[in-house]
């Protein structure tokens, strides 16, 4: 579904993306990790074409995001880590703005919208304003937004920020299932427990590179002698005191949720 092969971002003189090749296929969940700073939202706004590279190329369903960048797009959801919301639309009015984008019909817009609000919990909020709605009510409605033209391609850009557990319960399940009927989901997140929980296989990228990738019990065998965990696996590779701290915190955080 995915297939990248010698992507290169340059800002200046400064090298993001430093020729990553991947092959993500269709029904898979796909993991894409690394710590700060390492190029990973770079090349999401690349997939999602939101980004033009340096060199190499993007193909999503065979097509190429430099030779039909609205062909491609017609095939993805994207949510990014910081998703904007036109705040002084109802739910409803929004989803109507975002089907309109990708030349939904009226009719297949509320037939959508009205069963993807009712999943995500929104069914008697579509009539309200969305600057009423809270955090998690915003990132459901994100979700809902981005799985409105039925996309074949999810691409998720730190997907559980502020959800409290029920949320991020639910969109684990949202992710699993879009795989099982054969869609492809793209996922970047810190949170590693989720990557090892939901994800078919990873890639963990730093300085710009792909660092290693497989599913994670092949990355277990390969980097930590088939003991520990994901975490385990991440350290091992990026390893520095700064990223440790964010693997504390994040272990920290979840048996606080528990």
């Amino acid at each position: 579904m995915i297939r990248i092969e010698g992507l290169r971002k340059r800002y200046g003189r400064f090298e993001a993306v430093r020729g990553i090749d991947l092959h993500v296929k269709e029904g898979e969940v796909f993991g894409f990790l690394g710590p700060n700073g390492a190029g990973k939202t770079t090349t999401i706004k690349m997939v999602a074409g939101l980004l033009k590279p340096t060199a190499g190329s993007v193909r999503i369903g065979g097509i190429d995001t430099s030779v039909d960048p609205v062909g491609a797009k017609r095939l993805i959801g994207y949510i990014p880590d910081r998703p904007y919301l036109y705040e002084r639309l109802t739910g409803d009015e929004f989803l109507a703005f975002v089907g309109g984008v990708f030349g939904m019909t009226d009719a297949d817009v509320r037939s959508r919208g009205t069963e993807l609000l009712a999943f995500f919990g929104l069914g008697n909020f579509g009539g309200e304003l969305v600057e009423g709605y809270s955090h998690g009510m915003k990132q459901r409605l994100t979700l809902a937004a981005a799985m409105l033209h039925r996309p074949r391609l999810l691409v998720v850009d730190e997907p559980m920020v502020g959800l409290d557990p029920a949320g991020a319960k639910l969109i684990k399940r949202v992710f699993r299932e879009m795989a099982n009927e054969g869609n492809t989901v793209f996922l970047s997140t810190h949170t590693l427990e989720v990557a090892e929980a939901i994800c078919d296989r990873v890639a963990i990228i730093n300085e710009g590179q792909v660092a290693t990738m497989g599913t994670v019990a092949e990355l277990k065998d390969l980097h930590t002698h088939g003991g520990g965990n994901l975490e385990d696996v991440f350290l091992e590779l990026i390893g520095s005191p700064d990223d440790r701290e964010v693997i504390q915190v994040l272990r920290e955080d979840r048996h606080t949720q528990e």
